[in-house]
């Protein structure tokens, strides 16, 4: 359950999840919760809080709408907030996250030509959504790709997808056998996304959506899925927890997360300081041994374990028809297409 924004009386008397007492305007950190913010906690939250003084962490699913009121009223209570690619873009359009000053952010010498996102928006990860499966629950002719997931005859059960059309309508599209490469041309095309939509139709009684990365392991491990779309790094988290978990890396769709610093903080300073915090390269290989998201410094893969670098969505070997999530389309169909999948998915 989402942590509330708490009050002034309130925050005076109250303990973050790593044991600092906060008031109403220490540095608020806001991320996508579950196993991710976990390790995010050990290797950025803590190392700031020890360096520079009180944070605070909250998760949240996205919801621009809330960040969006926070700026027109002026009653900012986050300040840095992690955002996907698309949504990046759109905060940034829309005034509410403002443009970084790179002079500010620190060790940026060894960074990705990717983590650049816009004038607004540093990333911090690369990651990828993949099939995931509970290899107790399937054992032998076990799922190969996206195809294998639309499969109900030989594998029944609930699938679990992402309440989204993003991601959804690129896997939609490979389990109807378009290749990686050809993807967004196809969703481009004139019938392109009614096609991913029939594809869709097929299972749809099938499918139980989820909204917070926390939930398709949770789904996995309890059986209400018997495979699931997933974020690579919180089933690898899982498996290291000891579930019998696989990975099919094949048809992975491949994307950043960004940082963005919400319009109008009065924690500006602080802000910035974290995010240099998190472009110093031995928290970005703490971070990837913590769970296994590809990191924007080039030299973190030689100071992670080789079983670590094995789980990373940018090693080789799990780069097998990958998907490069297209920002630019969504950017310019989201509201039409956001509105035609709410539709579809409530009916």
């Amino acid at each position: 359950m989402r942590r509330s924004i708490l009050t002034v009386a309130a925050a005076a008397l109250t303990v973050t999840a790593i044991g600092t007492e906060v008031s109403a305007r220490d540095l608020t950190v806001v991320s996508w919760g579950g196993a991710y913010q976990e390790a995010q906690r050990k290797a950025y939250f803590e190392p700031y809080i020890e360096q520079y003084g009180p944070l605070r962490d909250e998760p949240y699913n996205g919801e621009l709408a809330r960040i969006k009121a926070m700026v027109e009223t002026g009653d900012v209570t986050w300040d840095v907030v992690q955002f996907e690619a698309a949504e990046m873009v759109n905060a940034c359009f829309e005034g509410m996250i403002q443009p970084l000053d790179w002079s500010r952010l620190g060790n940026t010498d060894n960074l990705s030509p990717l983590a650049k996102m816009g004038d607004c928006g540093i990333a911090t990860i690369f990651y990828s959504t993949i099939l995931a499966y509970n290899g107790d629950r399937i054992t032998e002719d076990v799922p190969q790709d996206w195809a294998d997931f639309w499969n109900t005859e030989k594998w029944p059960g609930k699938r679990g997808l992402r309440r989204t059309p993003t991601f959804t309508l690129e896997i939609a599209l490979l389990a109807d056998g378009v290749a990686p490469d050809e993807v967004y041309d196809v969703l481009s095309s004139e019938g392109g996304v009614d096609r991913a939509f029939a594809k869709l139709d097929e299972i749809k009684h099938d499918i139980q959506w989820w909204e917070a990365g926390a939930q398709p392991p949770q789904w996995l491990a309890a059986g209400d899925v018997i495979m699931t779309a997933a974020y690579n790094g919180r089933i690898s988290s899982a498996v290291d927890e000891g579930q019998p978990f696989e990975i099919v890396w094949n048809g992975q769709v491949f994307t950043l997360d960004g940082w963005g610093i919400v319009s109008g903080t009065d924690n500006l300073d602080e802000a910035y300081d974290f995010l240099a915090l998190t472009n110093v390269v031995e928290n970005q290989a703490r971070l990837a041994t913590e769970i296994p998201y590809g990191q924007m410094n080039g030299k973190v893969v030689d100071m992670v374990s080789a079983e670590v670098a094995a789980k990373l969505p940018t090693n080789p070997v799990n780069r097998t028809n990958e998907v490069q999530f297209d920002a630019s389309f969504w950017i310019d169909n989201i509201e039409e297409i956001n509105e035609r999948f709410n539709n579809w998915a409530s009916r």
